[in-house]
């Protein structure tokens, strides 16, 4: 009877801390007193072009983020912090798929085979923010999304994912609070 209950009790805490596995990280240097900071702006875009659809909905969870620390937008000019993002492609290996395998056994004792779940590359997009100390030009804080976008999400997934990521990145923010 133990048996059978050991196999659905473990399922159940790997579910469990499946859940409570966070989804970003973030870095910041310890060296910082965060609360001199009182305003911010989006620093210069690495290729000087138009801003995505994604980059579009970044700015905007960046700007509710941010004003809900209580920090002001200003002109880059005048900003104690600039805000840097970008979003890099990541390949990784999706596993979903079905396999199957037989097993026989007696006792504590048994034989089994399986075959391996089907394995393709996916290309994900992974949003990183950086907020730059303007007087220096140095990253003092970054937060990493472990959540990815793909091509297949829907318009209204990706504003929500990026919603759910940048509020989770700045909730850690300021660091220590």
């Amino acid at each position: 009877m133990n048996r059978l209950m050991a196999g659905p009790a473990l399922l159940l805490v790997a579910v469990l801390m499946t859940g409570c596995a966070a989804n970003v990280v973030t870095d910041y240097d310890t060296s910082i007193a965060y609360d001199s900071y009182e305003t911010w702006a989006f620093g210069p875009s690495e290729d000087n072009r138009y801003t995505s659809l994604d980059g579009s909905r970044v700015e905007d969870a960046v700007s509710r983020a941010l004003e809900a620390k209580a920090l002001t937008r200003t002109e880059p000019e005048s900003a104690d912090l600039l805000v840097s993002y970008h979003i890099d492609d990541v390949d990784r290996l999706d596993t979903s798929g079905f396999s199957y395998g037989i097993g026989f056994g007696r006792g504590s004792f048994g034989w089994g085979l399986s075959t391996a779940p089907p394995v393709r590359e996916v290309r994900e997009g992974q949003l990183i923010v950086d907020l730059v100390d303007a007087s220096t030009d140095k990253v003092v804080w970054r937060g990493t999304s472990k959540r990815y976008l793909n091509q297949n999400q829907s318009p209204e997934t990706r504003h929500k994912l990026i919603n759910e990521v940048v509020a989770d990145m700045f909730s850690r923010y300021p660091p220590g609070e």
